[in-house]
């Protein structure tokens, strides 16, 4: 029999200018990405300049972050608090009114689906977390040269806010990446990644009915069920050119 070690999380504490956001189940790593990320995501930060420092405790299990502005938190405590829908429980504070207030992605950028494929192959295969205990998720951008970038975490959601903090820390134009991830794209993945400014998303896996409407409406291609040479179109902008003989897979095909 092949054993493989446990994937690993903590609870860790986000403090943003002594006040307590909430305790979150993370993997122990690139926490730094996390805590821009997840502030990016959630509007409490738009750019790496409002961060003056973030803190990482590994002891006691905190990250604090000090940022320019005054944080105010009786607003962004009011705002209603929707549970993330998948492992590694987080919550968001965008609800899907919030979310179509985002702009709309028109990168003119396109891509065959075959390089899709290959950089998810690629994605796989450098994913060290995963391929250690199987239990991981992974979330991974693919740049304008073609080099990718790898950030894992128990939670799908944890994992795409530390890309995102990644590509913000980096100031890296979002029109120009490809995000891939292995977690099922729900309404709330959705959101982080038009709140960066993806214009393409791939999955290993599906895509719900409230993130493809949420991406129609944004002008977000989503391909799912990338997996050697399937694939699922979920919506259709003219950004991933099939150049693969067409394959029918469940109710659609690409």
């Amino acid at each position: 029999m092949n054993r493989k070690g446990c994937p690993e999380e903590y609870p860790i504490t986000l403090i943003v200018n002594g006040f307590e956001i909430a305790v979150f189940q993370l993997t122990n790593s690139d926490l730094v990405d996390w805590a821009f990320g997840y502030l990016f995501s959630e509007g409490l930060v738009e750019k790496v300049d409002d961060v003056i420092e973030v803190q990482v405790n590994e002891e006691k299990g905190t990250i604090n972050v000090s940022l320019n502005e005054a944080f105010d938190e009786e607003i962004f405590f009011s705002k209603k608090k929707h549970y993330t829908a998948g492992c590694g429980r987080g919550v968001t504070f965008f609800s899907m009114t919030d979310v179509k207030s985002f702009d709309k992605v028109n990168s003119p950028q396109t891509y065959p689906l075959s390089y899709l494929l290959k950089k998810r192959s690629q994605f796989a295969q450098n994913s060290p977390m995963y391929l250690e205990s199987g239990g991981m998720h992974g979330a991974c951008i693919v740049q304008e040269d073609g080099s990718i970038v790898i950030r894992e975490d128990i939670g799908r959601h944890n994992a795409v806010d530390k890309i995102i903090g990644y590509a913000l820390r980096n100031r890296l134009n979002p029109e120009k990446l490809i995000l891939l991830t292995t977690g099922r794209v729900s309404y709330e993945m959705l959101s982080k990644a038009a709140k960066y400014g993806f214009a393409v998303i791939g999955s290993r896996t599906a895509a719900t009915k409230q993130a493809v409407q949420l991406a129609k409406y944004l002008n977000i291609e989503v391909i799912g069920y990338l997996r050697g040479k399937m694939s699922i179109s979920y919506t259709s902008f003219g950004r991933v050119i099939n150049d693969l003989e067409e394959r029918k897979v469940g109710g659609s095909s690409y």
